[in-house]
């Protein structure tokens, strides 16, 4: 025979107290019942304009292409980027591209010369701070060298080891507002024409091509003040931006600037212009500041 707890022959007079209860809420305030949200407007797709406009076949600027390029006679010491000379690297750079670096048309002939000065305890050597971020996914740092141009430009250049070979994997040019490597990205700000906006262009590594894209490309309202027109900017700094990391992704927007000329193509050669995951520590100097 089983006997029943006193728990249970309480339980009837505490269900009875719930029922009066819910009943008493139930008399005041909202039912609950369902109500209508009203009419839903009739989603509208997207209408292609002149349908019958043959696409075309190429584009009209190289801008964003996926240009590599190997960095010949610099050595790095068990694959490992942070043990090299960012100032070794500009040098090869310099002496592979002798059209864009050197001669009666070269671009960047002060940038050269200013490379000829640059020592320990130089204060205008143009190669910047260096600093290191796994772009690419494979567990290892990738280089990244920022080098002053004339002009108020500055170049930045990505380099990682592919198959052993130092190689770069991005490369452009602006007159740069800031710098930010935010997760596998690096984020290049970059003076607009317009009064109060920015070019923001977010570069990441491109598996398929092998090179860092400029994955996303945007016009913005800018933070900055601008500045007068003629004076020397100062050091862009390259930082850490806060937020959510983005994930590599296939090109989609283009973004690629060139001193002196359109915004949307580059002159340089053989650097290749392209633009990624994880994370990487500053890194050492380059011989500038």
């Amino acid at each position: 025979m089983r006997h029943r707890s006193p728990a249970r022959r309480g339980a009837p007079g505490a269900a009875a107290v719930l029922v009066l209860s819910v009943a008493a809420l139930a008399g005041c305030g909202d039912p609950g019942d369902l109500r209508g949200a009203g009419t839903t407007p009739t989603a509208v797709g997207p209408t292609r304009l002149w349908p019958d406009l043959p696409p075309a076949s190429s584009p009209v600027g190289d801008y964003g292409e996926a240009d590599t390029e190997v960095v010949e006679g610099v050595r790095v010491p068990g694959g490992d980027l942070h043990k090299v000379d960012p100032l070794a690297v500009v040098r090869a750079e310099v002496a592979a591209n002798p059209d864009v670096y050197s001669g009666p048309d070269a671009l960047y002939k002060e940038t050269v010369k200013a490379l000829k000065d640059c020592g320990e305890r130089s204060g205008d050597c143009p190669v910047l701070k260096a600093y290191y971020r796994d772009f690419t996914g494979d567990g290892k740092d990738d280089l990244v060298i920022g080098i002053r141009m004339p002009e108020e430009q500055l170049a930045v250049r990505v380099y990682a080891m592919e198959k052993g070979l130092l190689t770069q994997i991005m490369g452009t040019s602006d007159a740069v507002l800031g710098v930010e490597l935010a997760g596998r990205a690096l984020v290049v700000r970059a003076v607009s024409g317009i009064p109060g906006y920015e070019y923001r262009t977010a570069w990441s590594w491109d598996r398929h091509q092998r090179a860092m894209l400029p994955t996303r490309d945007e016009i913005l309202r800018s933070s900055d003040a601008p500045r007068p027109k003629g004076a020397r900017s100062q050091v862009p700094a390259l930082t850490e931006a806060p937020g959510p990391e983005p994930g590599p992704g296939e090109a989609s927007a283009p973004g690629v600037p060139a001193p002196g000329e359109s915004r949307r193509s580059t002159p340089e050669a053989g650097g290749g212009d392209n633009g990624g995951d994880g994370d990487g520590d500053d890194g050492g100097t380059g011989g500038g500041s």
